[in-house]
């Protein structure tokens, strides 16, 4: 069995390997543009912001994700799952390296920061 990767390592991770299940379900909702599955791994009061200014959460996913077809592959992670590097596409910009860190409160994603790598 392959052991999961890790910060440093090369290559992309699977989805299921993110060790926080919060963001295993983020992405893995995200990848298969399923926005129920996606606003379920979310708190209620979910903020979040991409390239450091918050954005709407409902717009910016809608925009940037759901209706532009997102898609990431993580390249590296760090050992809590709460810090990935990704490699993002959707249709509207194309692919890019990203950076995406995340704060868990009782299980689910409230917040969430994302920018160039």
């Amino acid at each position: 069995m392959p052991r999961p990767r890790n910060e440093g390592d090369i290559g992309t991770i699977s989805v299921d390997r993110p060790p926080e299940p919060a963001v295993r379900a983020f992405v893995g909702a995200l990848n298969a543009n399923d926005r129920e599955s996606f606003q379920a791994a979310l708190g209620p009061e979910a903020t979040m912001s991409d390239d450091g200014s918050d954005r709407d959460l409902h717009q910016w996913t809608d925009r940037e994700i759901f209706s532009s077809r997102g898609r990431m592959e993580i390249e590296s992670q760090s050992a809590d799952g709460l810090s990935l590097v990704a490699r993002y596409r959707n249709d509207t910009w194309g692919e890019m390296r990203t950076a995406w860190t995340f704060k868990v409160e009782g299980g689910k994603v409230a917040r969430f920061e994302t920018g160039q790598a």
